[in-house]
């Protein structure tokens, strides 16, 4: 069974950067569709970032294009998610979620009823 482990998380100033790492066990990650969320503190979780494990085509939500950038090491066992630019609007917690059936990535698979496999999230908090 797969398990999904998120590290980097922390209290960073805005503007700072920050990696995230999705380290996962059990199963080769090259199997499945990785994706970030997060959640801010009541608010719905929502899609950060998607990445496919077919041709490594990627989905960004508008509020982080240009700043983030989602990768894979499939021979790590590991997806990452580096921010740049943090801004206080960043504040939540991060997870990682992957699935062996998404096909395609794109705005619409990238949303997290379509994953089931969970990882236990991480904290971000961009303040001055």
């Amino acid at each position: 069974q797969l398990q999904l482990v998120e590290s980097g998380g922390g209290l960073v100033q805005p503007g700072e950067s920050l990696r995230l790492s999705c380290v996962a066990s059990g199963m080769p990650l090259d199997n499945y569709a990785v994706g970030w969320f997060r959640q801010a503190p009541g608010k719905e979780r929502e899609a950060v970032s998607c990445i496919s494990n077919r041709d490594g085509s990627t989905y960004y939500a508008d509020s982080v294009k240009g700043r983030f950038t989602i990768s894979r090491d499939n021979a790590k066992n590991t997806v990452y998610l580096q921010m740049n630019s943090l801004e206080p609007e960043d504040t939540a917690v991060y997870y990682c979620a992957a699935d062996r059936w998404i096909l395609i990535t794109d705005a619409y698979t990238c949303r997290s009823k379509h994953y089931d496999n969970w990882g236990q999230g991480t904290q971000i908090t961009v303040s001055s």
